[in-house]
């Protein structure tokens, strides 16, 4: 039986001291029972010989400290886990809100979890197909890769987290595919857009949703990450799945982590943000992957919105430094109309060349890859050209580069929202783009791919 403590001393906002306690863990939780039998929980944050300083989850706002007892429970947060999560959707703790029955769990799980040992990880080398042909084609997602997308305030990312997770597979397996989704610090709008996306597409049935409100607790925002990570690892290393889990937005996040540091009066470091917000992430971000001689799989995209567009601010910087490539939203991009807005030059998939080729997607994928970049890049070079010196001073191969990148956006990046590309017809879309380029333009490709893909001029 756990012992209650009559011995609160000081409440500052969501913050509590109890003096003369003993026996208590970091990050444990707590109930703060009330004279009225209402029941406030929180969880332990630092420990100094027999005082323990607590977070509180609701607030303190009309707590009486006189009459009020702490109850340490023992453990830290725990997600109640079940293969009918999926389907279901949870609030930020783990708790059901959408009407169905209370889960019936086949075992409660820290939702701390643990990193994976590095010796045991696996290299990730299979392709997850999206049906975004600006991240299949150019920036490829592989099984187990951390890919975040870097966003910046009014740009589409929820539209794009909402794509990805109705269209998301792994081809050619008969393995169990999911995803878990994480909306964090969301309005109720947002919240209502993409719960009723997942029911009318019926994607709902293969994903298990954790959905955390802009007015839900600081302290909630900082677990909600951890409650889907602890999901996904229960479906990929129990169930065997694999398993793709988004995040939106890891910026609310980090905001919630600065809340709690400043209530705590730690140093802060850059921006406000806590010395710790690396090491932080990390914790999150690295639970993603795949275990050798396990079938299941946790990829991981972090979505993130920059503030002011600034990939130099510490949330984007150090997410950079720990996942494997981004995906990059421009805003020029927006305002023209193109969707999903993708900027494909700045992205960057540090594991693509790992999951495309012969077997994985087709044997062309690299070459064409090369070759739409080089020629989307000079093509917006001969256009910021024709702006300076107009387009009597570009050359004729300049002109057609220029005629490529327009179409490239046009028809290659701008797909909608709500069209699903195979990888066949992303590749053929983009021989089809460098059709328009002479022969000899296409370096990067080898002549046997040109001799079987690249369309034949019409007579």
């Amino acid at each position: 039986m756990r012992k209650e403590y009559k011995t609160i001393r000081e409440v500052a906002g969501p913050l509590m001291l109890v003096d003369q306690v003993e026996g208590v863990k970091y990050d444990e939780l707590v109930e703060i029972e009330q004279s009225d039998g209402r029941i406030r929980r929180g969880k332990v944050l630092e420990i100094n010989q027999d005082k323990a300083l607590l977070q509180l989850f609701e607030g303190s706002q009309g707590l009486r400290i006189t009459d009020s007892s702490a109850k340490f429970l023992g453990h830290s947060i725990e997600l109640a886990v079940a293969p009918d999560m999926l389907g279901r959707v949870f609030d930020g703790m783990g708790r059901p809100i959408d009407g169905g029955a209370e889960l019936i769990p086949e075992k409660r799980l820290d939702i701390n979890g643990a990193p994976i040992n590095p010796a045991a990880r696996d290299y990730p080398n299979e392709f997850i197909q999206t049906g975004i042909s600006a991240i299949d084609g150019l920036n490829t997602l592989v099984r187990g890769q951390k890919l975040p997308v870097f966003s910046g305030s009014g740009l589409p990312h929820a539209n794009l987290a909402a794509q990805i997770a109705r269209q998301a597979k792994v081809r050619g397996t008969g393995e169990g595919f999911a995803v878990v989704f994480a909306a964090v610090g969301i309005t109720f709008e947002e919240a209502d857009f993409f719960t009723s996306d997942f029911r009318a597409t019926g994607a709902i049935d293969r994903t298990v949703t954790f959905i955390n409100l802009a007015n839900d607790p600081a302290i909630e925002r900082i677990a909600t990450p951890r409650m889907a990570l602890t999901a996904a690892e229960y479906l990929a290393y129990d169930l065997g799945m694999h398993v793709l889990v988004i995040i939106t937005d890891i910026t609310n996040y980090a905001e919630a982590l600065r809340e709690v540091s400043a209530a705590r009066k730690e140093v802060p470091g850059r921006r406000g943000y806590p010395g710790y917000l690396y090491t932080d992430l990390a914790t999150m971000y690295e639970r993603a992957g795949r275990i050798k001689g396990n079938p299941g799989s946790i990829t991981m995209i972090p979505i993130l919105s920059m503030p002011e567009d600034d990939i130099t601010h510490p949330i984007p910087d150090l997410t950079g430094y720990i996942t494997e490539g981004q995906i990059i939203l421009g805003r020029e991009l927006h305002r023209k109309g193109v969707t999903p807005p993708i900027n494909v030059l700045p992205s960057l998939s540090r594991l693509k060349d790992k999951g495309i080729g012969r077997g994985k997607t087709r044997e062309d994928h690299a070459d064409t890859m090369n070759q739409l970049f080089a020629a989307y890049s000079r093509g917006k070079d001969a256009k910021e050209l024709a702006v300076i010196l107009g387009d009597a001073a570009l050359s004729d191969t300049d002109k057609l580069y220029a005629k490529f990148a327009d179409a490239f956006e046009e028809e290659y990046v701008s797909q909608g929202f709500y069209t699903n590309r195979s990888i066949e017809e992303t590749l053929d879309l983009g021989w089809k783009l460098l059709s328009i380029l002479p022969r000899t333009e296409l370096k990067r490709i080898r002549d046997e791919y040109l001799d079987k893909y690249l369309p034949k001029a019409e007579e």
